[in-house]
């Protein structure tokens, strides 16, 4: 090969002896460069990690205070290894309030001020907006064809191209806020995205609907009206939530089969950057499922089922089909497809059950809404307890049940220590964690070994319950053993595959 710009000139060499001199002059570079910083007092962050020989004396230690002065030490559960964002944890506390102010007041104008570029464009998306914009035009939107496919699919296809970005920003955001974990960063994205959904999508469709265009008569009404206003709206968008439906929902639910993007993404890598097989292992890796971007397009899906209900049930239909798929593919997909890259312990679900309880006080002030239009003024007011009545549902399950999601009880807790000793008291747990939460910059180089380390500890913990076998073509990512890796599982310890406790 020549050494030259894009090897086109310059003196003749042997590549492999090229390549190994490049390679050990970095790797001497990258070793020096972690000796400089271990020695550098300026490259200390403010946070640590604690490790415990029990989880009652962790547990112990992250749910009670430890300072009498309450701003000397900051405790909490930390993450697990893999959910570690490790870029945020040098932010200051200070800075961390600064921070979220700062988006704070930059999500309320994104949310807000992005309702006007999509009520243009939803306006400019049926036959009245077009003709009037584009006249020339008139003869060409007047063929039946065009012309239902404007009325049906140009809308919902129009809102659709505005929110692809959306996610992207939302997770910039929440990074720049300062949370410490993958986990934490996802929840945040998903809550201001099902906001955004909320009043963008659902509520921004619907009074671009109706509102905009009496604007003037919107604005001058009383506030008890806007209730009625809304009623009378939520109707006359069934149709088009029926098409947003079809081209988000059921598209979706195609696309995740099909996984078009990791497709094309993987054969343009492996034109262009495979050479080994542990390349082409890393550009075949589908990557884990977007809770941040699925989740709270599934909740929106839920909250137009539970309004369309009781206002127009011919909606009901188009959501049940796209539970049903829904259903079917992302449980193949997290099974058998993704790789999940954190554990979370199922603290997403405080936030799906506060946006479930959001779904149903919305449909019924929409319900609310219609009646009063309707010659059944009378039993509006028996309706306005059931708002009421679900709202106290859900301050009570907070109450009775939220304490679960967040903290960590001292009897599960010695419970699991007295289980793990009985069943491997020679476990060294020490040995994983000297290197569990060491910075990846580092790690050595062997990233095999990396690996093997993390999953000889989930695999271990793995075994306290039944696992769900997979089908994944990628083995070293597979917790246990499935049908394609022939009975064993590389990610597993040898005393977990021989199915010894």
């Amino acid at each position: 090969m020549k050494t030259g710009f894009l090897g086109l000139w310059g003196g003749k060499v042997d590549a492999i002896d090229h390549h190994i001199s490049v390679i050990e002059k970095l790797s001497k570079e990258i070793e020096e460069e972690r000796k400089r910083v271990l020695k550098d007092p300026k490259s200390i962050m403010p946070a640590a990690f604690v490790s415990f020989k029990t989880r009652w004396g962790a547990a112990v230690c992250a749910q009670t205070q430890q300072s009498r002065n309450p701003t000397l030490w900051l405790t909490e559960w930390a993450p697990e290894p893999r959910d570690v964002y490790w870029q945020n944890l040098a932010i200051p506390y200070v800075a961390l309030t600064v921070r979220r102010l700062i988006i704070g007041v930059a999500f309320f104008f994104l949310t807000f001020f992005f309702m006007i570029p999509i009520a243009s464009v939803q306006a400019l998306a049926s036959i009245e907006g077009i003709e009037k914009r584009a006249p020339f035009l008139k003869s060409v939107i007047e063929i039946e064809f065009i012309k239902s496919v404007i009325q049906g699919f140009l809308p919902g296809i129009a809102l659709k191209l505005f929110l692809i970005f959306l996610p992207t920003i939302l997770m910039i955001m929440s990074k720049f806020e300062g949370f410490i974990s993958l986990s934490s960063l996802e929840r945040r994205s998903a809550t201001r995205y099902y906001i955004f959904l909320i009043i963008n999508v659902f509520l921004g469709s619907i009074l671009t609907g109706a509102a905009f265009e009496q604007l003037n008569s919107f604005i001058k009404q009383s506030a008890n009206e806007i209730p009625k206003t809304i009623g009378v709206a939520v109707p006359m968008k069934a149709t088009f939530f029926i098409t947003y439906i079809m081209v988000d929902g059921w598209a979706g639910i195609a696309g995740e089969v099909l996984m078009l993007k990791p497709l094309v993404l993987y054969h343009l890598k492996n034109f262009f950057l495979v050479k080994t097989e542990k390349d082409r292992e890393e550009a075949m890796n589908p990557g884990s499922l977007g809770f941040h971007t699925g989740e709270p397009r599934i909740q929106l899906y839920f909250l137009l089922g539970l309004v369309y209900s009781t206002v127009t049930p011919v909606l009901l239909p188009f959501i049940v089909i796209f539970f049903a798929f829904a259903f079917v593919v992302f449980r193949h997909q997290i099974i058998n497809v993704y790789n999940q890259h954190y554990e979370s312990g199922a603290a997403f679900w405080p936030d799906v059950h506060g946006r479930v309880i959001t779904a149903l006080v919305i449909s019924q002030l929409a319900l609310m809404g219609l009646m009063s239009t309707k010659e059944a003024a009378q039993s509006t007011p028996f309706l306005i307890a059931l708002p009421v009545l679900t709202i106290w549902f859900h301050r009570f399950c907070n109450g009775r049940h939220k304490s679960a999601f967040v903290k960590y009880p001292l009897q599960e807790a010695m419970m699991k220590d007295t289980l793990e000793r009985a069943r491997d008291p020679n476990f060294n747990l020490k040995a994983y964690l000297q290197s569990a939460y060491v910075h990846p910059v580092f790690k050595g180089d062997n990233e095999d070994d990396e690996d093997d380390e993390d999953n000889l500890l989930s695999g271990k913990m793995e075994t306290e319950s039944v696992l769900v076998p997979t089908k994944r073509q990628s083995r070293r990512n597979t917790p246990v053993p499935s049908k394609m890796s022939g009975g064993s599982s590389p990610s597993l310890p040898e005393e977990v595959k021989s199915g010894e406790p």
